[in-house]
Order: C-alpha cells, then sequence, then structure tokens
C-alpha cells in the first residue's frame, strides 16, 4: 500500500512552466512511454509539427489538448509564441510528426529559442528512428555519425557526401520514398565497393524491413520491387575497415600527384597547384609543398 501511496503522489506533483520535448512513437502507437502519455495530458498547449497527425495520436489514447503548428515554415515565428506562452506559466509540450522532435524535424529552433529567454527544457525520452536503425544495423560499437537529409539536388547531394567519404565512423542518412533510388546511387558513386548499407525503412511499422547488404548492390535491389522504395528511410554505411580506408588514402594521394606532374609540365608552380586544388579539392599548403617536393627532384635530375 506504501509504494501505491507514494506512485500516486509522484504523478500528482505540479509540473513547472517549461518546454517538454516529448519523443512520440515512430509508427507503432505501443511505443509510446506512460511519462510521454501523462505529459501530452497534462500539457497546456501542444507544439505540433502537424496538428492532423498529432491529433491521431492524441485521439487514440483518448486525450484532449489545445494544438498549435510549429513547422519548417513558421518555425521562428512559432518561437517567440512558444517562448510567451512559457513565460505565461504555460506547460508546453513538443511533438514531431513520428520519433524525437528536433532532430532532423522541425524543434530545434523552438527549443533554441526557450534556451535563450533562460528558460526550462525538460527532455521526455523515447523512440528515434536514427537509433532503432543503429540498433539493428550492428555498427553501433566505437560510434556513429549521423547526418540526416542529403540534399535534394544530384551535385549538392555528391558534394556532401564526398565530405562524409573520408570519415571513419558508420554514417546515418535519412531518405524520402521520392528520392531513394537516385541519393543511393550517388552514395555508391561517392563510396564505392569497400562498404555496405542497412536498409531500414518503415522501422515500427507493418511492413517494415531491415536489409544489409554491399553498397554496389544496393541500387538493383530497390528496382528489383517498387514496394521496397516506398515508406520513411534511415540508410546506414557501415564503417570503412581500415585497409580500405588506407587504401583510399594511398589512391587520392596518388591522384593528386598524377595530377600536379601534368599540370607542372605546362604550368608555374602557383598556376598549377591552383588548378590541383580546384580539381581534387586537396588543402592548398599540401599541394604547394608537394608541388615544390616535384620540382626540386626534377631540377636534381
Amino acid at each position: 500500500m506504501q509504494n501505491e501511496g507514494n506512485e500516486s503522489e509522484k504523478q500528482q506533483v505540479k509540473l513547472e512552466a517549461a518546454l517538454y520535448v516529448v519523443a512520440t512513437p515512430i509508427g507503432n502507437f505501443g511505443d509510446i512511454s506512460e511519462r510521454a502519455l501523462d505529459m501530452l495530458r497534462r500539457a497546456d498547449v501542444i507544439a505540433a509539427e502537424d496538428t492532423r497527425n498529432s491529433q491521431s495520436l492524441l485521439s487514440h489514447y483518448g486525450i484532449k489538448a489545445r494544438l498549435i503548428a510549429v513547422h519548417d515554415h513558421n518555425e521562428q515565428q512559432a518561437a517567440g509564441g512558444v517562448v510567451k506562452l512559457i513565460t505565461e506559466g504555460k506547460i508546453v509540450a513538443l511533438v514531431t510528426d513520428a520519433g524525437t522532435p528536433a532532430i532532423s524535424d522541425p524543434g530545434a529552433r523552438v527549443v533554441a529559442a526557450v534556451h535563450a529567454a533562460n528558460l526550462k527544457v525538460v527532455p521526455i525520452p523515447g523512440a528515434s528512428a536514427v537509433v532503432a536503425a543503429v540498433s539493428a544495423s550492428g555498427e553501433g560499437e566505437g560510434g556513429f555519425l549521423f547526418h540526416g537529409f542529403l540534399p535534394t539536388k544530384t551535385g549538392d547531394r555528391k558534394r556532401a557526401l564526398a565530405a562524409l567519404y573520408p570519415l571513419g565512423y558508420p554514417i546515418v542518412l535519412y531518405e524520402s520514398p521520392h528520392r531513394i533510388v537516385e541519393s543511393m546511387t550517388d552514395i555508391a558513386a561517392v563510396f564505392g565497393s569497400t562498404r555496405e548499407v542497412v536498409v531500414c525503412r518503415e522501422i515500427t511499422k507493418k511492413f517494415e524491413t531491415i536489409k544489409r547488404l554491399p553498397l554496389v548492390d544496393a541500387v538493383a535491389w530497390l528496382k528489383a520491387d517498387s514496394n521496397q522504395q516506398r515508406g520513411e528511410f534511415v540508410l546506414v554505411l557501415s564503417k570503412p575497415n581500415e585497409d580500405a580506408a588506407v587504401g583510399a588514402k594511398e589512391a587520392e594521394a596518388a591522384t593528386l600527384e598524377r595530377t600536379l606532374r601534368t599540370l607542372l609540365a605546362e604550368l608555374p608552380v602557383k598556376q598549377a597547384v591552383a588548378m590541383a586544388v580546384q580539381l581534387t579539392g586537396e588543402k592548398k599548403n599540401t599541394v604547394y609543398d608537394l608541388a615544390l617536393k616535384i620540382r626540386d627532384e626534377s631540377s636534381d635530375v
């Protein structure tokens, strides 16, 4: 009986006026926590990415609440409104359409604005697509890098991937169904044949798919079954093995040297270095030092 009394007392503790960042299910309503439900019931206002999506969850659990929209197009303005509500003593819950708010979803600006106003932010942890995917990928040991969504244009996407390529960590990406094939094509082109990918599709939902395969086979696998191109995706690129990483660095160094030697045969050092930097993306100091070394070797012959 004593334990029951303590639990009841805990539930009756008055909440402070603050922003409560509440994780909601990715797809399966059963993944919501009791604490999250209690928070949503007690909030004065729920700030939601899409009020219609959130209303579906709230109605499922019989929760009636005042909803306001906080999405990509109004977040800056909405942040000021949320700050005002909290300063007036209101309890505000922040939710996204699915998972944990403010991670590749609207909400980060709201959280930052609340911090800037010296007000309290309280996380109510729960479902997260990135954590669920990494836990099911076998790539969680030793850390990982979460990048989120890639740029929508091919050129920008390839540049972003090129910047990620040298990093020695598993890389986690989000992607939408209408770009999954072209994005996977670019990923395979940039990362080559030395990596694997774990495709996590529709996590926790009816047609959930967790598939690990060589990156070079991923595009063909997607195209072989159009159903595998539907839904929301989390892609986990495997960590490069040490031999592959060393080989990649050696290949990059060899390419830079060949490029420089060709340019130096026709151009002065300064011009050759500038052009090699543009062609390879290598740091100017590195290229300049190598150019001087090649020039000195040639003069000694």
